[in-house]
């Protein structure tokens, strides 16, 4: 019987067949596989480069290459994983308030008190614990609340030498929010061209930095807010926060109808307060029902992000300014958010590989047989 060719070119070859299991492209394709280096003792390295370090891939990537390479009785196989995000099709389209940032993920919802910006705080936060580069805007100028749950109440922004404002830094995400610079106790009383004045200063006066991620906790509802990041931001994609109750759910397609007429493609659903579990008798009550929003992705042919489950530590670490993604990990819920952050950051990666940003070549061909 002829021995296996394990040389670097063989193992490649074997590897380019894998399936990106988000795609379904091979990994020859997507050119994924960034290096194959020999190890001491018949071991062998390899080098996978992931679209975000937020990838939910990484184990089954893993896998599948291990499992490709075992007939080659390696005596031993790392894995070794980097990431490259690409950034949103849109950057370069006009004019572009935040050019240093490479996707804008919009947090919207059809009414308020289901939890956008508990869903967004946390977003932000796991997907910089998971390795990106995030910030945060609190876009909500009637009801700024992400100073509070970001453990930044009474902060006050500084500005560098080029007259522009340097973000507040909380859990490793960038901060801004009109709440930094207004009397927490005043009514924000404005009208269009006011919050459309703020906005704008809010994106282009801030510091940004190089960001893989910029997500936009929206205020509530389909208004002004929505319409200025319409025409002023190039957007990768919304994601659209619900309970699943019926009131919920109907106002939740009126988002999604509102971000499909001024063309920013949802990115996907999240079911919030879905389920509580006592802790003390263990027993699940469906308080606001449950299922409902993935029930409307489907009907609405957008993705189903996941849903998160009551529980008193998410209210909690909200008031006190710890989210439950950093203060406690553990929890099943913060798990979920964790799990929810990694298939937004996926969902855009899928939405970038297929598109063609100003100047460059798609990284993949619509239509093309792998």
């Amino acid at each position: 019987m002829a021995a296996l060719d394990t040389s670097a070119d063989a193992v490649l070859r074997a590897l380019s067949e894998i399936r990106d299991p988000s795609s379904t492209r091979s990994l020859g394709e997507l050119k994924m596989v960034q290096a194959v280096e020999p190890l001491e003792g018949n071991g062998v390295r390899i080098r996978l480069v992931l679209p975000t370090p937020a990838s939910p891939h990484k184990r089954a990537l893993e896998d599948s290459v291990r499992a490709k390479l075992d007939p080659m009785s390696f005596s031993r196989v790392e894995v070794a994983f980097s990431a490259e995000v690409r950034p949103s099709a849109a950057k370069g389209a006009g004019n572009d308030l935040v050019p240093t940032v490479k996707n804008v993920i919009l947090v919207g919802s059809g009414k308020g008190g289901v939890g956008k910006s508990t869903v967004s705080c946390n977003i932000a936060i796991a997907l910089a614990q998971l390795g990106c580069k995030v910030g945060l805007l609190d876009a909500d100028i009637y009801g700024p609340s992400v100073p509070l749950m970001m453990g930044l109440f009474g902060g006050r922004p500084q500005s560098n030498g080029d007259k522009k404002v340097l973000p507040l830094v909380a859990y490793g995400v960038k901060v801004i929010s009109i709440g930094f610079f207004v009397d927490p106790d005043q009514a924000m009383i404005w009208r269009g061209p006011m919050l459309h004045g703020a906005l704008v200063q809010l994106l282009r006066d801030v510091e940004w930095g190089d960001l893989d991620y910029l997500v936009l906790d929206l205020p509530p509802g389909t208004g002004d807010v929505q319409l200025t990041i319409a025409q002023q931001v190039s957007t990768s994609g919304a994601v659209i926060v619900t309970t699943p109750q019926d009131v919920a759910l109907s106002d939740a397609i009126k988002a999604k109808t509102m971000f499909d007429k001024v063309s920013i493609p949802v990115l996907g659903m999240v079911e919030n307060m879905s389920g509580f579990v006592c802790p003390h008798c263990k027993v699940e009550t469906e308080i606001f029902a449950k299922g409902g929003a993935e029930l409307a992705a489907n009907k609405m042919a957008v993705p189903f992000l996941g849903r998160v489950p009551i529980n008193l530590a998410v209210r909690e670490g909200g008031d006190d300014g710890k989210p439950v993604v950093a203060s406690h990990p553990e929890l099943p819920e913060a798990q979920a958010l964790v799990r929810i952050a990694q298939n937004v950051a996926d969902r855009v990666s899928l939405a970038n590989l297929f598109a063609v940003p100003r100047g460059q070549k798609p990284l993949v061909q619509l239509g093309k047989k792998a």
